[in-house]
């Protein structure tokens, strides 16, 4: 074979063998969201993670050097990483605040709620108590952004003269609740239902979010003009 054929076929392997090395990392993410959410934290071994993204432990521990470090990497990657954008969408959004609250729920829903990524919450709510170092990890980069984030949201809607002045904190939970309810609900087999009437996700979430914002609305005397 010539030495260019030779050349350019070493290029070529090279080059695949590099685009999966950089592949890696976010495999073994997916892996790992996949088997937390199905198995719990306790019960997922590494290896486990490592044969479902088809590389040795080994490989795993080079980018991961433990469980925990692993699972913080999936609470970065799925729900951390999402708030520079959501802020930016925040600060540049110009419609009314009961439209901003209801695009920040439909957002929830289309990236979390009705995702995968929302049985991290009910794994925090199964196992957070025994191993109180992801707990705290949990709240921080992802409980408190999105509380801060919802906080600016109701603000905005009393600095406007479109919300009744209320307990911020109070009113966070309060928002927070409907969402809350369908992260356990999808991953506990329906358990919070009757079993006879079908809930859809998406109709519940839009009915409570118009309770919440008629509960916020500023009466005729809070408006401003």
């Amino acid at each position: 074979m010539p030495s260019r054929l030779l050349s350019d076929k070493f290029c070529a392997v090279r080059a695949k063998r590099e685009r999966r090395k950089e592949a890696r990392p976010g495999e073994l993410l997916d892996a790992a969201l996949d088997l937390f959410v199905e198995k719990g934290f306790a019960a997922t071994r590494s290896e486990e993670v490592a044969a479902r993204a088809g590389v040795s432990k080994g490989t795993l521990f080079l980018y991961f050097p433990s469980k925990e470090e692993l699972f913080k990497a999936v609470i970065s990657e799925n729900l951390a990483g999402r708030f520079e954008q959501w802020n930016a969408q925040f600060a540049a959004f110009q419609g009314s605040t009961p439209e901003m609250l209801r695009e920040c729920v439909q957002i929830w829903w289309d990236n979390i709620g009705s995702t995968k990524v929302s049985g991290i919450t009910k794994l925090m709510f199964s196992e957070g108590r025994n191993f109180p170092e992801l707990a705290q990890f949990y709240r921080e980069q992802f409980v408190a952004p999105a509380h801060e984030l919802l906080r600016r949201i109701l603000q905005r809607g009393i600095d406007r003269g479109e919300f009744a002045p209320v307990d911020l904190d109070l009113a966070v939970y309060t928002v927070v609740a409907p969402m809350v309810f369908l992260m356990l609900n999808r991953h506990a087999a329906d358990i919070c239902g009757d079993g006879r009437t079908p809930m859809d996700p998406a109709q519940y979430l839009a009915l409570q979010t118009e309770f919440i914002l008629a509960g916020l609305a500023a009466g005729p005397g809070q408006r401003k003009p």
